[in-house]
């Protein structure tokens, strides 16, 4: 989200065990965001500049749009594709396609994790930092994932959201 931005998350989004960042991950300041990226959720292609710069330990697949699957992706050590049933069925309780970040939500959360701590997370209020698309550019229904994310909040003591 573009509001992280403001904050100041960056040496706590560090710290962490696991840093997962999503799609094509702008980090504009160490500051707000931090540097580390041990893994990348992906559902579009990731350019040669990215992959240079983010320097990603593992790539997740979440699309299940498989031509878009690049292949130093697809090769690259520890690769992931997220299954199309797993997809579907999210898609099912969202009653819409689900962003790559509610597809990593669901996957970590069905992992025998402590915790999970969500930065960035405002569901298209701030608009996202890597790109210019609009809600009525995107498929994805924000208010419903984020009454989801809110059902998790209160129903799964691992998650918690720092608010951008």
């Amino acid at each position: 989200a573009r509001a992280l931005a403001q904050g100041r998350h960056g040496a706590a989004i560090d710290a962490a065990d696991l840093v997962i960042r999503i799609n094509r991950a702008p980090l504009p300041d160490p500051a707000s965001h931090g540097t580390r990226t041990d893994w990348l959720a992906l559902a579009v292609r990731l350019s040669d500049a990215d992959r240079a710069r983010l320097s990603p330990r593992r790539i997740l697949w979440m699309s299940p749009k498989r031509k878009r699957l690049d292949w130093d992706s697809a090769r690259s050590p520890g690769f992931y594709l997220h299954p199309l049933a797993d997809i579907a069925q999210l898609q099912g309780r969202l009653a819409a396609p689900p962003t790559t970040g509610a597809m990593m939500i669901d996957l970590a959360l069905r992992a025998d994790l402590a915790s999970l701590t969500l930065y960035g997370f405002d569901f298209f209020a701030s608009l996202s930092l890597s790109g210019r698309r609009t809600v009525a550019d995107v498929p994805h229904d924000f208010t419903a994932e984020a009454a989801w994310v809110q059902d998790l909040l209160r129903h799964d003591p691992r998650l918690s959201l720092v608010r951008p």
